[in-house]
C-alpha cells in the first residue's frame, strides 16, 4: 500500500520531532521532510510534493497564514493546522484560506502536554486517506467570491413549511457552514440548530465569527436557551446537543456525550432529538465530514415524516458523512454547497425576490 508523504512544518524542534513521531505510529504513514519556517516548508512542499502538511500559524519570518496562502496557490496540497488553543480566530482563519482542519495544542509552551492530540491527529490524517481536493480548491473559490455576491434577498414572510433545520458537518464543515450563513442577510422565519465536530473552547469564537457576516442570531448553544426562529444554536465543543418542550416552547439541553458516541458534538443525537419534537416540520442537511455520524438520525429524521438533505461529493471535503446518509436511500435533495441555501429556501417554501 502506498504510504500517505507528509512535511511537518512548526518552529519548535520539540514539536517537529513530537509531531513526527506520533504520525510515524501510522503504519500507513511516512514523513518525508520538516521545515523551521513558512519559506523553507514552501521548498520543502514544492521539492517534495507531499500528500498532507502539518503547519503551525506562528512562525518566524514567514507566518502560517502566508504560508498557507503560497501553498494553496502553487502546489494545492491537503493542509492540517496545529496551533495553540487560544488562537481560534486564527484558526477559522486558517480554513477560510484552505486548511481541510485542525488540531488543538494543549499549551502553548514546549510540553510532554503535545502527546495528547496523539489520537486526534491521527485520525484527522487518516481523513486524508478519502480527501477531495477538488471540494478544497471549489470551497476556496466560494470565499473569494462571497465578498462581491450579492446576499439572498428574501420576499418578506413569517410563513415556513419548516420550523427546523437542523445540520450535521465535520471535516471542512466550518467553511461550508460559513457559505450557507453567509447568503442570508435577513434572518428566516425558521429555527437552525448545528452539530459541528468540534473540540471544547473553539466553537464560541466560531459561532461570533459567523453571526458577524450573517443575517440571523448565531451564538454558541447554553443549557436552556430557546428555540425560535432567526436564531441559530452551535452545539459546544466536546458536549451534544439535544431538545426539550416546555408549556409549547423548545429548549436547548446541552448534555455530556453518552459512551457510544463516537463522534462529538453527536449529529445523530441531534437529529434524533428533533425528529422527536418537530416530525414532518424538520429538514436534516448532512454536510461534508469523515465516519457516518448522521446516517442513524437520517433514518430518525424520515421516520418522523422530516425531509433529508446531503452534500454532494463535488463539493464535499471529506464525503464519508454525507455518502452514509446517501446509502440510506433516504435523502431527498443531493447538491453541492453553493447551492445549499438555495435548496433549503425551496424546501421552506421561502419565496426569494
Amino acid at each position: 500500500m502506498k504510504k500517505v508523504r507528509i512535511v511537518v512544518i512548526d518552529d519548535s524542534a520539540y514539536n517537529r520531532r513530537t509531531i513526527t513521531k506520533m504520525l510515524e505510529e501510522i503504519p500507513e504513514v511516512e514523513v518525508v521532510g520538516y521545515a523551521v519556517n513558512g519559506e523553507e516548508g514552501i521548498r520543502r512542499v514544492i521539492d517534495l510534493t507531499p500528500d498532507l502538511v502539518t503547519l503551525d500559524l506562528e512562525m518566524p519570518k514567514m507566518d502560517g497564514f502566508t504560508t498557507l496562502r503560497i501553498i494553496m496557490n502553487s502546489c494545492p496540497t491537503p493542509v492540517i493546522v496545529i496551533s495553540a488553543g487560544s488562537d481560534d480566530e486564527k484558526v477559522f482563519k486558517a480554513l477560510e484560506l484552505g486548511a481541510v482542519d485542525f488540531i488543538a495544542k494543549p499549551t502553548r509552551t514546549i510540553s510532554d502536554e503535545l502527546l495528547k492530540i496523539q489520537d486526534d491527529l491521527q485520525k484527522k490524517v487518516r481523513s486524508v486517506f478519502n480527501l477531495n481536493m477538488a471540494g478544497i480548491k471549489r470551497r476556496e473559490a466560494l470565499f473569494s467570491q462571497d465578498a462581491a455576491k450579492r446576499p439572498l434577498s428574501i420576499a418578506p414572510t413569517k410563513k415556513s413549511q419548516i420550523d427546523i433545520v437542523a445540520i450535521g458537518a465535520s471535516t471542512g464543515g466550518p467553511p461550508a457552514l460559513q457559505s450557507i450563513f453567509s447568503a442570508f442577510d435577513t434572518p428566516l422565519p425558521v429555527a437552525i440548530v448545528v452539530s459541528q465536530h468540534m473540540p471544547p473552547g473553539f466553537t464560541k469564537a466560531f459561532a461570533e465569527r459567523l453571526n458577524r457576516t450573517s443575517g440571523f442570531e448565531i451564538k454558541e448553544a447554553k443549557d436552556g436557551d430557546t428555540v425560535s426562529p432567526g436564531r441559530v444554536l452551535i452545539a459546544p465543543g466536546g458536549r451534544n446537543l439535544i431538545f426539550n418542550r416546555l408549556d409549547g416552547v423548545v429548549i436547548a439541553r446541552v448534555v455530556d456525550p453518552l459512551p457510544e458516541d463516537k463522534y462529538v458534538p453527536s449529529v445523530d443525537a441531534m437529529f434524533a432529538s428533533c425528529a422527536k419534537i418537530y416530525g414532518s416540520r424538520m429538514l436534516a442537511v448532512v454536510l461534508t465530514g469523515m465516519g457516518n455520524d448522521g446516517s442513524r438520525g437520517v433514518r430518525a429524521a424520515k421516520a418522523a415524516g422530516g425531509g433529508v438533505f446531503a452534500e454532494s461529493d463535488e463539493s464535499a471535503v471529506v464525503f464519508g458523512m454525507p455518502r452514509e446518509a446517501i446509502a440510506t436511500g433516504l435523502v431527498d435533495r443531493i447538491t453541492t454547497i453553493d447551492k445549499m441555501s438555495c435548496e433549503i429556501l425551496s424546501y421552506c417554501g421561502i419565496q426569494r425576490r
